[in-house]
């Protein structure tokens, strides 16, 4: 579902530090550890950096990305026990979960054709070519969109630029109606579910969603097989499910536990759940043009609306131009399952790092999902080999392998709505890695909290082939004016000096476990070229044009084990507790300004002063926390970190936001009205988005209350460090 690029000599050039050189080397500190652990972890973590082989993340690639592998599919369930044995070897506790989710029945029957002022069916799958052996599967579905409605509809044609609000608000104020024609929208600007609904909502009588070769085709270089971009005939598939929840349809806010099970919740009608009514489907470039050419309206588009096709966009096609779209999409409830690898802890059991990627895809998935899947499977197996050693992580590592990601988050989702209350006290982190092998170039989102996480362990690791750790070469791409495209990563870096670090925003894995739960986490991965979603993100694009040295996936286990060990490690957890309110205050001065576009005089000052009160609380839990680890205290972890736990959930309101109480985060959710980009403080936004003042007064309270209540819990930490350790000491 996400929407993102995420992939000659020895391995040993970059597997990191050497032995003898972590010897020679000054020891770096570690956030979070008494000074009498730091030398045992750097010498662990130089241990783990030996573990790693391209070959081992090579062949895990390739057994998880040979076949088409949709959700529901018995290729996908081998693909999961390919999951599970490979965990079980590796010394792993391994539980399966298994859900009943309401899903389409594959692609089902689909047509485009034009039909005046000439009959013309349009292509809708991609070529075959002779250099890629995999494009001639026949398991490989034609392209189309989960949750379209079923319809069989001939009409008149609309150009809608990208499909977004700020488009169907532009023509309507032009005079243009969409009612009882067929949109045609392009790819990219918001999420594809967005463009059904907004145009649902307008009267359509269906939308062609299709890839423009300006944003992904020729326009922007060599097209596949000769180059990495989008060529005439790749599809974009996707799901458009824009419930107001994430999950199961039929179960929002409950997990969709077997129904043969007990326990299992009572499930809403599908008629009363708000799925989409009319027929939508993507195409390639390659069959749209034979629409887009013949559209003959009277008005070219408005500036920034003209794609990258050879005439002049128009928009409206005319009474002479026809097209029929038909879609026949069938749901039923189908069974998903969620694979969870435990590396039980030594000392904190009951503290969880969790780490997970989806397996699902929409084809073969070599970059998108299955990259990061490689590469946490040879992450399990590295530590499992620590762990047979003798050196068993502190705390619990969980790490997950979510199914229907594709169709709209929806394994990650259930899964966390059954643990719900567990993972609420015990989950210190969640770390999502869909695609995270997609490149050559590093990016992250994170939470507050995570940031400072993700800095030391890329100045941790050696980037291959080169003279630079992996945050040098982050850097200088910072530099070059390139930001990353992670999940929800457009915003620029919030600290001068840094590389750009996103907000979380949706698409992926993450916003159950965040927006949901309130539980810190962070998106990471190596970007580069994609041809998201087609059946072309297969093994031979991953050879030529990912990562042909494979040497990627090795480097960012390292990256993704370093900051996975220092977590599960540490003493008191590294959370950047400083972080809050430098980032705090700039989106309360973001949110002020959207709102004083419509009511000038609006101030957002009695909550500014809330976040200086605690910035004075963290400054002080930052340095009583640093007193504390230099003194090599370790008595009262359990509660201390119990506390730095629970300050993340200090944002989590059971009354949820307005556009949809399931997001219970006050501080993040991914755009309502986009559904990729990150809102930060969304009940604010959200507000600003209707232009509205109504409701600011029960939202500052709302604010000044979470606000509040984390600035409280910090001083009680910095309190709880300080006060000093009990006779006898010990760690509880």
């Amino acid at each position: 579902m996400k929407n993102h690029s995420l992939l000659r000599t020895a391995f040993g050039l970059f597997v990191g530090l050497t032995t003898a050189q972590a010897q020679t080397s000054p020891a770096p500190t570690l956030t979070g550890f008494i000074p009498a652990r730091q030398a045992a972890q750097t010498k662990l973590e130089t241990e783990f950096k030996t573990k790693q082989s391209s070959a081992a993340f090579k062949n895990h690639l390739e057994r998880l990305s040979s076949v088409p592998h949709i959700t529901g599919s018995k290729e996908n369930e081998q693909v999961r026990d390919y999951i599970a044995e490979t965990m079980r070897k590796a010394g792993w506790q391994v539980d399966i979960y298994p859900h009943d989710v309401l899903l389409p029945k594959g692609p089902g029957e689909i047509a485009v054709e034009v039909v005046e002022p000439v009959r013309q069916p349009l292509n809708i799958k991609e070529f075959m070519y002779k250099e890629d052996k995999y494009a001639s599967d026949p398991r490989l579905t034609p392209g189309y969109n989960a949750w379209s409605g079923s319809g069989d509809v001939t009409a008149e044609v609309v150009y809608a630029n990208y499909g977004r609000k700020e488009d169907f608000e532009q023509l309507k104020a032009m005079g243009i109606s969409v009612k009882g024609k067929i949109v045609m929208a392009r790819y990219g600007g918001n999420f594809r579910g967005y463009k059904a609904q907004f145009a649902q909502a307008a009267g359509a009588a269906g939308v062609i969603i299709y890839t423009d070769p300006s944003d992904a085709g020729y326009v922007r270089g060599l097209t596949f097989p000769e180059g990495p971009f989008y060529s005439e005939s790749t599809i974009q598939r996707g799901s458009l499910l824009t419930v107001p929840y994430t999950g199961d349809p039929l179960t929002p806010g409950e997990a969709a536990i077997p129904m043969d099970a007990k326990g299992t919740p009572k499930r809403l009608d599908q008629k009363d759940v708000a799925l989409h009514k009319i027929p939508v489907t993507p195409l390639p470039y390659g069959s749209a043009t034979e629409i887009l050419k013949r559209m003959t309206g009277m008005r070219s588009v408005p500036a920034g609306w003209q794609g990258g096709l050879p005439y002049t966009y128009r928009l409206e096609g005319g009474p002479a131009l026809k097209v029929r779209l038909m879609v026949k999409q069938e749901l039923a409830i189908q069974r998903i399952y969620q694979v969870v690898g435990t590396l039980t802890g030594s000392e904190f059991p009951d503290e969880w790092i969790i780490a997970g990627c989806h397996y699902d895809a929409w084809s073969y998935g070599a970059t998108d999902p299955n990259s990061g899947t490689a590469m946490l499977l040879s992450m399990t197996e590295s530590l499992g080999k620590l762990a047979k050693a003798g050196q068993r992580p502190r705390r619990t590592i969980k790490v997950a392998h979510w199914d229907a990601e594709e169709p709209g988050v929806i394994g990650s989702a259930e899964w966390s709505e059954q643990f719900r209350d567990e993972l609420t006290q015990k989950a210190v982190a969640y770390m999502n890695y869909d695609a995270a092998v997609s490149g050559r170039t590093f990016g992250a989102s994170a939470s507050p909290s995570m940031k400072r996480l993700i800095i030391e362990a890329t100045q941790a690791v050696q980037y291959p082939d080169s003279n630079k750790t992996v945050y040098q070469h982050w850097m200088s791409h910072t530099a070059g004016g390139n930001p990353t495209r992670v999940t929800g990563s457009s915003a620029p870096a919030l600290v001068q000096g840094e590389p750009t670090i996103g907000n979380l925003g949706g698409g992926s894995d993450h916003i159950a476990p965040y927006m949901h739960i309130g539980i810190p986490a962070l998106s990471a991965g190596m970007e580069g070229p994609t041809l998201y979603h087609s059946q072309y993100d297969d093994l031979y694009f991953y050879d030529k044009f990912a990562d042909p040295t494979y040497k990627m996936g090795p480097m960012m286990e390292q990256v993704v084990g370093t900051m996975t060990l220092r977590l599960a490690n540490a003493d008191l957890v590294p959370y950047d507790v400083a972080r809050y309110p430098t980032d705090l205050a700039i989106h309360l001065k973001a949110a002020e300004k959207a709102i004083q576009s419509y009511a000038p005089t609006y101030s957002i000052k009695p909550l500014l002063d809330a976040v200086a009160e605690m910035k004075t609380n963290a400054d002080a839990c930052e340095t009583a926390r640093q007193t504390y680890l230099k003194m090599g205290r370790t008595d009262k972890l359990v509660a201390l970190n119990r506390e730095l736990r629970l300050l993340e959930r200090s944002f989590i309101d059971p009354k949820g936001n307005a556009f949809g109480a399931w997001y219970r985060s006050l501080y993040a959710s991914s755009d309502p009205n986009s559904g990729y980009a990150s809102w930060m403080l969304p009940g604010l936004l959200y507000e600003a988005s209707l232009k509205s003042t109504a409701n600011l007064p029960d939202l500052e309270a709302r604010y000044k209350k979470a606000i509040t209540t984390l600035s409280e819990k910090m001083r009680d930490l910095s309190q709880g460090m300080e006060a000093p350790a009990a006779v006898g000491g010990g760690n509880k």
